[in-house]
């Protein structure tokens, strides 16, 4: 799984950035995607592997506050990079004229910091909230990387604050973002069925339909495994353990290949590619 993702997301990237037709911001937004599934892959390929390959069992309080800062921020990166490719849809199927004029390639590298510095902004507080504290018993974790709503809980100390930050934090990121994205698509879906063609409504619709695929993928598995480690104490530790890799592994394997398949202009490019 992860070979397949990080070699999906490097071929992702090497088209765009080879092929002077795809220097469009719909592939640019694509290419902060497999960025971002690229991090998210590297940041728990350490610990994943070091338990299945070496059986090593055991991670510091600062590898291990590091690892989670990276795995949170990159998380809540792509929930930004998705809300800006719902905005391109928008942009492209609702105001195509402005197209151009709207997201030039200064808007977007606009978009992308702003992106990265809320997620840094948000996330930089966790490793130090949880350093203050002293930790007792059993430290053991359910999952093979280290996550803030598992971490917090080993903590013989008050943390009724982390847990209110990282409310607020998943409430003002993820919340936000999915709300404003099924906003975009009520507005989309508004306008493509105003068009007379059911061929060019058929057409546009279909320009959104790797986006849904990863908005679907990314959203469904992290709400989930947010909700279960904050309300399910009685789920059974193996949905946790399987929801876990699937919040971090899926995503990045299934996004190279859903853009692959669904996107006529990578897809061509791969198969020039291979053929050659």
């Amino acid at each position: 799984m992860y070979l397949v993702a990080i070699l999906g997301n490097c071929m992702i990237l090497f088209v765009i950035k080879t092929e002077p037709s795809l220097h469009e911001p719909m592939y640019l937004f694509l290419s902060m995607l497999a960025l971002t599934d690229l991090g998210l892959s590297l940041c728990t390929l350490p610990t994943v592997l070091g338990i299945f390959w070496l059986d090593l069992r055991e991670i510091g309080h600062d590898a291990c506050f590091t690892q989670l800062f990276f795995i949170h921020c990159l998380s809540f990166l792509e929930s930004s990079v998705l809300l800006s490719m719902a905005f391109d849809r928008f942009v492209a199927i609702c105001r195509p004229l402005h197209y151009a004029s709207i997201l030039t390639n200064t808007a977007i590298g606009r978009i992308g910091l702003a992106s990265l510095g809320r997620s840094v902004a948000l996330i930089f507080p966790l490793p130090f909230m949880l350093k203050r504290f002293s930790y007792c018993g059993s430290s053991v974790l359910s999952h093979s990387y280290c996550l803030h709503q598992e971490v917090m809980k080993l903590a013989c100390a008050d943390i009724k604050a982390n847990s209110i930050y990282g409310m607020f934090v998943i409430v003002s990121t993820v919340g936000v973002d999915s709300l404003l994205i099924l906003f975009s698509y009520t507005l989309i879906l508004r306008t493509v069925l105003s068009i007379a063609s059911k061929t060019e409504r058929l057409k546009a619709l279909n320009t959104c339909v790797s986006h849904i695929c990863a908005v679907l993928l990314f959203y469904t598995p992290m709400i989930g495994l947010s909700v279960i480690h904050r309300f399910g104490k009685q789920a059974p530790h193996l949905v946790q353990v399987v929801m876990g890799f699937v919040y971090l592994l899926v995503p990045p394997l299934m996004n190279p290949i859903v853009y692959s398949v669904k996107t006529k202009q990578i897809r061509d490019r791969v198969t020039r590619a291979f053929c050659h």
